[in-house]
């Protein structure tokens, strides 16, 4: 097969520089401290810090040029998300590409100015999950006879954030796309159709929205749709990677710093192989995990994924959300009992590990799903 022998790995000079500048950017805007101070407000980011996101262009990475986007592929968001993780921010950056991915190639000629206000900075988010199965199409969520949304959508990322909603529905028995301006869910007879959660990550946002007959700003049908929610779901697996293995450098970092400062018994704990041997593993899992991230991003482009690109997709989500995992876990228990309260930073990182394990797929969702794409044929 020829993903087996598939090795490219492309990182130009415009890639480079977004990412030298994303990193400096987050990192002078985020950082843990940044972090908490968010854990517990209604946004989990500063509206100060999006608009300058917005200035950057970042909202346009992925979109062409005629629709306000930068033109340089949606690849290109990968060292943002990364950026994004390592410094733990929590924008609705990632929601907004990822629901601009999905209008794009359903149909995006009919939803131009969506798009186009996308790139200007309007939030995005896709309401897709009626349950726990990623996997899952639309059953409960319709456009009526009347042309009219109704139903509920459960932990849709960034909702308290997003101006469009793109929520999966049937219409006529088939899937299709409802574009929702979120305005019109806020009025006062729907207060209570945006419903925040509460995720085991505080530093991002979700919530379930129930749609009670709300008048879509467009509809998109067809057979294009079930193709690009497939690419959705893939580029969403692909930005998660992205995101979890720079919040597993982060990890990393934090914890060989407390390694270095912690004395126990008279010496420094990090002398001891108990737990230097963890944290080269972890090393080692996200240098891996950087490496499928970055492959994959070198395949996906503008055109509809096809089985390598899928294959690079699902081997990134897998490894980069273990990566993270373990990083959390071990950064808890080098803390030891400090490491199991609210105060202590690992705290951040096991819940982000936890949230991002979760989004897209698992890894055992994933697995079980490459097995199929490598070995029966």
């Amino acid at each position: 097969m020829s993903v087996m022998g598939s090795t490219a790995m492309r990182f130009d000079e415009e890639q480079s520089m977004l990412l030298d500048y994303a990193r400096s950017f987050c990192a002078d805007r985020g950082g843990l401290s940044v972090a908490r101070e968010h854990l517990e407000t209604p946004l989990e980011y500063s509206p100060e810090v999006w608009d300058e996101m917005v200035a950057m262009g970042w909202t346009g990475i992925g979109l062409p040029e005629e629709l306000g986007g930068s033109g340089l592929g949606i690849g290109a968001a990968v060292p943002v998300a990364e950026s994004l993780g390592k410094s733990l921010m929590g924008t609705p950056l990632l929601s907004t590409l990822l629901a601009a991915q999905l209008l794009l190639r359903a149909d995006g000629e009919s939803v131009a100015e969506v798009l186009r206000g996308i790139a200007s900075g309007d939030a995005a988010s896709v309401a897709e999950l009626e349950s726990e199965d990623w996997s899952a199409l639309p059953t409960g969520t319709v456009i009526d006879d009347a042309g009219m949304l109704q139903g509920q959508k459960r932990l849709v990322m960034d909702a308290q954030s997003a101006r469009w909603i793109v929520v999966t529905a049937l219409l006529g028995g088939e899937t299709a796309l409802a574009v929702v301006d979120a305005n019109s869910l806020h009025d006062d007879e729907s207060e209570s159709a945006i419903r925040p959660r509460v995720l085991i990550d505080h530093t991002h946002r979700a919530a379930d929205i129930t749609f009670n007959g709300v008048a879509p700003t467009a509809v998109i049908a067809g057979a294009s749709v079930l193709t690009a929610l497939r690419d959705y779901r893939m580029l969403g697996a692909l930005l998660v990677a992205a995101e979890s293995t720079g919040a597993a450098a982060a990890c990393l970092d934090a914890t060989v710093d407390y390694l270095k400062t912690r004395k126990q018994f008279g010496k420094l704990i990090g002398s001891y192989q108990a737990l230097k041997h963890p944290s080269v593993e972890i090393l080692n899992m996200m240098d891996s995990a950087r490496s499928f991230v970055y492959h994959a991003s070198s395949l996906v482009g503008a055109e509809s994924l096809d089985k390598d690109q899928e294959v690079a997709c699902r081997m990134a989500k897998a490894q980069a959300t273990d990566a993270l995992k373990f990083a959390g876990d071990r950064a808890v228990q080098f803390h030891g009992g400090m490491g199991f309260t609210w105060d202590c930073d690992a705290q951040l990182f096991i819940r982000r590990a936890q949230g991002a394990q979760q989004q897209f797929g698992d890894a055992q969702h994933h697995r079980q799903r490459l097995a199929a794409l490598l070995l029966d044929g």
